[in-house]
């Protein structure tokens, strides 16, 4: 297990948990990519009840997934920060906390990866696209 905290890029809201380092994902389904805004999610899957505010509180939406499943996702009211998803039922909640949130993110390294059947096609193709260490110069 590791102790990880993090916060909403405003700093509203700050936060703690227990993660299983070889639970760390991405996800490629279509609610993830839009959700994110991106072309995948990535998230650490936290212990049952671990996950505590430390500072203020998220807004939840419920959001039916294509398995069916019900999923709170937990983001910032004032930012717009996504911060986790979670079931709606409020006992032994597991987080799937959103790695960019996370100040150790750069230690959990994804170990699987789900829904790829809905990955963008270039997502292989990454590792060519040429890249800079900051904006290049025009």
């Amino acid at each position: 297990m590791m102790h990880i905290n993090g916060s909403c890029h405003c700093g509203e809201i700050t936060f703690e948990a227990e993660v299983d380092e070889n639970k760390v994902k991405i996800c490629h389904c279509n609610d993830c990519q839009k959700l994110s805004g991106t072309a995948f999610r990535s998230v650490a899957v936290s212990e049952p009840n671990s996950f505590i505010f430390t500072k203020g509180k998220t807004k939840e939406y419920v959001k039916v997934a294509e398995n069916g499943n019900q999923r709170a996702q937990g983001f910032c009211q004032h930012c717009g920060s996504a911060i986790y998803a979670t079931s709606v039922d409020t006992l032994n909640r597991v987080y799937g906390i959103r790695v960019g949130c996370i100040e150790q993110r750069d230690l959990l390294v994804p170990k699987s990866q789900i829904w790829c059947r809905s990955a963008v096609p270039w997502i292989n193709e990454i590792a060519t696209i040429p890249a800079f260490d900051t904006v290049p110069d025009q």
